[in-house]
């Protein structure tokens, strides 16, 4: 048997079926008119997770939404009124966060590649670019100049640069920073670069300072915030100009796997407020962002698949739902996961009965790395049984190979709020 991770909070039983924000998962399902695969969100929770932030955070830290982890249009129009603004990593993205009441002021864009008419775009928009190398500086000063507003005006583009820092966050998933990397500005070439922005007439922004992902240690990540903060200052007296604003990054982690503990977000907080009050003179003027993603979404999603075969082979029995990698890839231990572990996983329609048998939850694919949940203890399930995968809120639908083998695509739903998908 191998351990799964722990269910988070939020989730009920009623009559033995999944309760999610106060819907039984089979009315669910029903209302859906697609039944499963089925991602639901449950808007609350997201709420939640966002004013537990603010009252850990300092005050005058803005909270950004990365909305590479989850870019359902619904989901990022309800969530845009409760953050100060929204990163994203590419045209397609910046797109749905202006048609979906985000403030172009308040959307930056990062990501290395950009295109011509991706800069284009942005900078017609009034978004500003975090750029990714000199090069990425010289193609977008160069397009702005022949650009103009409605107002006949030539346009002026928010730049701010993407620092590539020296360190990375100590226990972090995925490292964002230290060596060489394709994201960002190696810092000792920063000064040199922001100079010559402001010498061109750009209107500089400030610093993206991105060290790493899914950290779960709050020491690991107050350091990181120390170094960063530190390193902030010296590229300002570098540049003579204190940077308007520093981008922080986020690379706050949750709790996957049996064996991780939740991160204590109010000591990162207390953490960052002790930094941050004895900052350096040059940064006093300064304004600081975290940047969050799955941290804000992950939890509050829940993928649900039905249950279509069950088989036995060589004394393994099998569990075959017409869900599958292509849907969640996360949860198959193959977007990135060095050592494959379980995600939390459910009968969603025996919950909380007692587990009986070993189980092998796999997929619809033809290949066998569409595993689900690999040898589990579950109630036992048969086939219109409907399985839950927990944790499915972030890198879910969007990060999939959605068109592997052409089955359909899942379909989404949010609920406790306004808007449906």
């Amino acid at each position: 048997m191998k351990p799964c991770g722990t269910i988070p909070a939020g989730f009920s039983a009623q009559d033995g079926v999944l309760v999610i924000g106060g819907h039984r998962v089979c009315d669910l399902v029903n209302a859906s008119a697609h039944d499963t695969p089925l991602f639901i969100y449950d808007f609350a929770l997201i709420k939640e997770r966002i004013a537990a932030l603010r009252a850990a955070l300092p005050q005058d830290v803005a909270v950004h939404y990365a909305m590479k982890a989850n870019p359902l249009p619904a989901l990022v129009n309800a969530i845009a009124p409760l953050v100060d603004g929204v990163d994203v990593a590419s045209a397609g993205e910046m797109a749905v966060a202006l048609a979906h009441g985000c403030e172009a002021a308040h959307i930056s864009f990062a990501g290395p590649g950009k295109r011509v008419d991706e800069l284009r775009a942005a900078i017609a928009a009034g978004v500003t670019l975090n750029l990714e190398s000199e090069g990425e500086a010289e193609r977008a000063l160069d397009i702005s100049q022949s650009m103009v507003g409605p107002d006949g005006k030539p346009i002026v583009p928010r730049l701010a640069v993407r620092v590539n820092p020296d360190f990375d966050l100590r226990g972090s998933g995925m490292k964002m920073g230290g060596g060489a990397k394709p994201f960002g500005v190696d810092s000792d070439r920063v000064p040199a670069l922001v100079k010559s922005l402001i010498a061109a007439g750009a209107d500089w922004r400030g610093l993206h300072i991105y060290a790493g992902s899914q950290a779960l240690d709050a020491e690991a990540i107050i350091e990181c915030q120390a170094q960063t903060i530190k390193l902030a200052a010296q590229l300002g007296d570098a540049i003579g100009h204190a940077p308007p604003t520093v981008n922080l990054g986020g690379g706050f982690g949750l709790p996957y796997f049996s064996t991780d503990a939740p991160l204590d977000v109010r000591r990162v907080g207390a953490g960052l407020q002790a930094l941050l009050s004895a900052r350096p003179e040059s940064l006093m003027a300064t304004s600081f962002i975290i940047e969050l993603g799955r941290y804000l979404v992950g939890e509050a999603g829940v993928y649900l698949t039905r249950i279509v075969d069950r088989k036995i082979s060589h004394g393994q029995t099998f569990l075959v739902t017409d869900g599958g990698l292509h849907h969640q890839l996360a949860a198959s231990g193959n977007f990135g996961t060095v050592v494959r572990r379980n995600y939390p996983v459910a009968v969603a329609s025996r919950f909380g009965q007692p587990a009986t048998e070993q189980v092998t939850v796999v997929g619809c694919l033809c290949t066998p790395l569409d595993l689900l949940a690999d040898q589990v203890m579950l109630p036992r399930a048969n086939v219109g049984d409907i399985v839950a995968i927990f944790m499915a809120g972030a890198y879910g639908a969007s990060a999939s190979p959605v068109g592997f083998l052409g089955h359909p695509a899942p379909h989404e739903m949010i609920i406790n709020d306004e808007c449906t998908a």
